[in-house]
């Protein structure tokens, strides 16, 4: 049978198929070619931010919240309205709500650990509250949807345009705030030659690509290899595809720390969070209207949620200007008991995240 490339990109079953047939030595030989991609792709892009930061005199942490967060959340949003789509619109619910609990609290909560993050406050002060109040009306809908009808509660395509519509709003705002805020935040003073704007893009773009197609392929062949020594399903799905849903953003925050710049994981996380509810879901919702498992209401929005303030919280108490090494501990710890929970009481059996 013959497959297109948007099937071969956002069919999971395909992939999962293709890498069945492939001997365990071919498998690992896939993984590290993925992990290597993914690695590259990732210094290339932070390497093409920072210099077009510098460019376009937009913070780096802007950078990071639209250019970055948009390439990071592309593929998610791809395989969300792809599984819509193809008849399985409750999984892209799942991965917008599964990937904000993973990006703020496991991978934001680690570069806390991991290094010194700045507190940009003209920023955050803003998009930080975009980012709860995202999330917040996802739950306000979900919850009206919920007492109106009579049937399992869903998120109608007009959710959808809604959210499109103010992810238009988000990045236009973004755009402004960064203007104003641009001579009063302290950009360090390039060390190195720049380069032209033109390779800044090229390394960005190309540093996406390589990130989301390592990700793409790695998921399915750790998968299968998992399978194949006898890990049970349920755990491969909250393990391998948790991973694999957060694997850009993780790659991404390692390649930021790494090379000195946390800021633009800052940006990234929040950005990213925005976009799980307005683009990934937003998106999904237009092609199909979004089922919403009973679980939801009493184990992940209230995870999400709780993660989220936690953040929100963070920024408001943090006068040094810095996030301390306790509350990327504290986030971790959040997302540990969320993931404890949900194998102790199988309450995130309807959807793995």
């Amino acid at each position: 049978m013959e497959y297109t490339v948007l099937q071969w990109i956002g069919d999971e079953a395909i992939l999962q198929q293709f890498v069945s047939g492939l001997s365990t030595t071919s498998l690992l030989l896939i993984i590290v070619v993925c992990i290597a991609l993914l690695s590259k792709g990732a210094d290339w892009m932070i390497d093409g931010v920072v210099d077009l930061a510098e460019r376009t005199g937009l913070p780096k942490i802007v950078i990071g919240a639209t250019v970055v967060s948009l390439g990071t959340t592309l593929p998610e949003a791809f395989v969300s309205v792809m599984a819509a789509y193809m008849g399985n619109p409750g999984l892209a619910l799942g991965n917008g709500v599964g990937s904000i609990i993973a990006d703020t609290g496991l991978i934001f909560g680690l570069t806390c650990v991991l290094a010194a993050v700045p507190v940009n406050r003209f920023i955050l002060n803003r998009t930080g509250w975009v980012q709860v109040g995202s999330a917040i009306l996802l739950v306000v809908i979900a919850v009206a949807a919920l007492y109106t009808t009579d049937n399992e509660p869903v998120l109608d395509r007009w959710v959808g345009f809604l959210f499109l519509s103010l992810l238009v709003v988000y990045l236009y705002v973004t755009y402004v705030w960064a203007r104003q805020g641009a001579s009063s935040m302290e950009e360090e003073v390039p060390a190195h030659e720049l380069m032209g704007l033109g390779k800044c893009w090229l390394l960005v773009t190309s540093g996406l690509i390589l990130v989301v197609s390592g990700a793409r392929v790695l998921v399915p062949a750790a998968s299968e290899i998992a399978n194949r020594f006898g890990v049970p399903d349920d755990v491969i799905a909250a393990t391998m595809i948790a991973l694999g849903t957060s694997l850009p953003e993780l790659m991404t925050a390692i390649a930021a720390v790494r090379k000195g710049h946390p800021e633009i994981t800052v940006g990234n996380i929040v950005g990213a969070d925005v976009l799980n509810v307005l683009f990934v879901i937003g998106a999904a919702a237009v092609a199909a209207p979004l089922a919403i498992p009973e679980n939801f209401y009493y184990f992940h929005f209230p995870a999400m949620l709780a993660i989220l303030v936690s953040f929100r919280v963070f920024i408001s108490m943090n006068g040094a200007g810095v996030f301390h090494r306790w509350q990327g501990v504290w986030l971790l710890g959040v997302y540990g008991v969320y993931i404890t929970l949900g194998y102790a009481l199988n309450v995130g059996s309807a959807h793995p995240v």
